[in-house]
């Protein structure tokens, strides 16, 4: 399959990418930005692929806490799934954007003052800075042990489950503290977990009381198989009008593969991904009964969403309730 007229981040440095290797969705392998003692590998990758998914989540994120969280009389908490070094976390909890992110670690040097220790240190003074009665406790499911370190030791996870739940249940700790979510979200981990890993984390929970689920999912990746597992729990889900840029292209050879694997899906490219950017949808799943949000199209998440979806070259609009 060939497209013409697509761009792609790397450009010339298309080689470095590929030589990573590749998944079997045909997305570019970057195991290795998840394995370091500290965010800088990680930042100054994505900050190349323009990676801008988890600004894109803050706003909708931000409306389903407001939503759904501190049902139970205390502070609101909130599950992310893949969570590696707290981004989605650090986003919320310090109202930070992806451009801070990237200027805060990428291309820092080794050692010294930009050591683990110390990037850690740094963080800890800012996520203490802005730690409140009201401010949401924030728990992270991942299974890179390092990423999950830093992120605690950071100050943007409150704790963790550093587990493979696709292959197993969780532990009775792990389990206990999952039983504690009212809120879980995703960026992009979708696709290498699946209904196992979602419907074990809902089963976590007393009936009566599962949290509330939103997921951005590239559009490679069917929901399908998510949302029956979570209707035979309970659950209603609705996918949320528009589409969402995750992140450039990394390579030319990575472009077509996933391409291939978009028609072998059944999903239209032209006008989105064969344009150069891999895109997500969002995913809101509620327990049955829940109350869900007022279709207000002016609302400051909504709003806030659309236009920067917009202004990376989303289509159709950005709202809350199906």
């Amino acid at each position: 399959m060939h497209h013409d007229n697509v761009s792609t981040a790397a450009g010339s440095n298309d080689r470095i990418f590929d030589e990573k290797g590749f998944d079997e969705s045909g997305k570019v392998s970057l195991d290795h930005i998840y394995t370091q003692p500290d965010p800088r590998a990680y930042f100054t990758t994505l900050r190349r692929l323009d990676y801008v998914i988890p600004e894109l989540a803050k706003p909708f994120f931000g409306q389903l806490v407001d939503e759904h969280g501190g049902r139970r009389g205390r502070a609101p908490v909130i599950l992310d799934v893949g969570c590696s070094y707290g981004v989605n976390a650090a986003l919320l909890r310090c109202d930070l954007t992806m451009a801070d992110m990237y200027a805060r670690y990428a291309g820092l040097p080794a050692g010294g003052e930009t050591g683990p220790a110390s990037l850690a240190a740094r963080d800890r003074a800012l996520t203490g800075a802005h730690r409140g009665p009201t401010t949401p406790r924030f728990i992270g499911l991942d299974s890179s042990r390092p990423a999950i370190a830093y992120a605690l030791a950071a100050g943007f996870l409150d704790d963790a489950v550093c587990a493979d739940l696709e292959n197993r249940e969780p532990t009775s700790q792990e389990q206990a503290l999952l039983a504690e979510v009212d809120l879980v979200v995703s960026t992009g981990c979708i696709g290498y977990i699946g209904a196992p890993t979602i419907e074990r984390i809902a089963r976590a929970a007393d009936e009566h009381r599962r949290p509330a689920m939103a997921h951005f999912v590239l559009r490679m990746f069917p929901f399908d198989p998510i949302a029956d597992a979570l209707g035979a729990l309970g659950y209603e889900t609705e996918r949320v009008d528009g589409v969402f840029p995750q992140r450039r292209f990394a390579s030319a050879r990575e472009r077509e593969q996933v391409l291939d694997t978009l028609a072998t899906v059944g999903v239209d490219p032209r006008g989105l991904e064969a344009d150069g950017w891999l895109y997500a949808e969002l995913h809101i799943s509620r327990p049955r009964g829940t109350a869900s949000l007022a279709a207000v199209s002016t609302s400051t998440a909504t709003a806030t969403g659309a236009s920067r979806a917009q202004a990376h070259g989303t289509r159709g609009g950005t709202t809350l309730t199906a």
